[in-house]
């Protein structure tokens, strides 16, 4: 068991490395979009019931449900609701958005790396500069994933604000 745990852990060094700097950017990208992306699948499948329930409650207080009074904190529910159902997916798409353009700017800087190489010894023969295109591109493939697995969890995530709004309305009546 720990033979297998130090040995991920070798192969992630090692793939860090090969992939330079900026591959450390994608990785705490990564890992913040994900904090955020479980925090809100939380919210979502637990936190969500408790907060629809104040709303209901303090909705369900009131005595008249006809006045103008009545229609304001109607509407304020309702916003309450959608602010909270709308919290950090924009944040969310930003991350997304930006995971590609973090692995194109890898990529950029790993070639630049390899032409510099290059031009201080003399060229250099295509298998070194295939081995330096190799390492470039490993940033790319890390945004991408990135940037996928975030799209999978926002479609996820606009699945169930749509529905929880469509539950506020129903909940939040006259």
């Amino acid at each position: 068991m720990f033979y297998a745990i130090t040995e991920a852990f070798n192969t992630l060094r090692d793939f860090m490395s090969a992939g330079g700097s900026v591959l450390w950017l994608i990785a705490i990208l990564a890992a913040f979009m994900w904090a955020i992306i479980l925090e809100r699948i939380w919210y979502f499948n637990a936190g969500h019931k408790v907060f629809m329930a104040e709303l209901k409650t303090e909705w369900d207080s009131l005595s008249d449900h006809t006045t103008w009074k009545a229609k304001q904190i109607q509407d304020k529910l309702i916003s309450q609701g959608k602010e909270e159902i709308n919290k950090h997916l924009s944040l969310i798409n930003t991350c997304v958005a930006l995971a590609p353009l973090f692995g194109l700017l890898g990529t950029v800087t790993g070639m630049i790396e390899v032409f510099q190489v290059m031009a201080f010894t003399g060229g250099g023969d295509a298998r070194s500069m295939a081995g330096g295109v190799s390492k470039a591109t490993l940033p790319t493939m890390a945004g991408m994933t990135t940037a996928l697995s975030g799209v999978f969890a926002t479609i996820y995530l606009t699945s169930a604000k749509n529905r929880e709004e469509n539950t506020i309305k129903t909940t939040i009546k006259s």
